[in-house]
């Protein structure tokens, strides 16, 4: 096992929002960008989300990457965001925070496909707090590859 053994890479998922509660699913769509230098175990990372149902997310974070067997990740994040509803969810607040759980596999080239887990809510800064969970397929692509 070892950490942050993961490079620099561009990410776009596509995933199933409010699968939980199923109060207002809609397809969710996702870019982000994952630095590959971690400071203190902890890698910078940002991204925004859409879904079809018009709802927007961006937020800028940390994750931690930890590499098993040399091709198994497993990702860890967070990020406190803006979040616009459009014609889905209401979240309850404008800021909302998403943290995040993946499960992926990593290529010898180093790109990886990964299974995400992620929820987010404004942790109680609203009194109204619904949150929403997502699950999403990643593919995350190595910025060597693309310059």
């Amino acid at each position: 096992m070892t950490l942050n053994e993961t490079p620099a890479v561009f990410s776009a998922a596509v995933g199933w929002f409010d699968l939980v509660q199923d109060d207002d699913q809609a397809v969710d769509f996702r870019l982000e960008y994952r630095h590959g230098e971690d400071f203190l175990f902890l890698k910078p990372w940002g991204g925004v989300e859409v879904t079809t149902d018009g709802s927007v997310w961006g937020g800028i974070g940390v994750l931690v990457d930890v590499v098993f067997f040399e091709d198994i990740v497993v990702t860890a994040s967070i990020a406190p965001g803006l979040y616009e509803e459009g014609d889905g969810k209401d979240l309850g607040s404008t800021f909302e925070i998403r943290s995040q759980i993946e499960l992926g596999y990593q290529f010898e080239n180093l790109s990886r496909v990964s299974l995400g887990f992620s929820h987010i809510s404004n942790a109680s800064v609203d009194d109204d707090n619904p949150g929403a969970e997502v699950l999403s397929l990643y593919y995350h692509l190595p910025l060597d590859a693309v310059f």
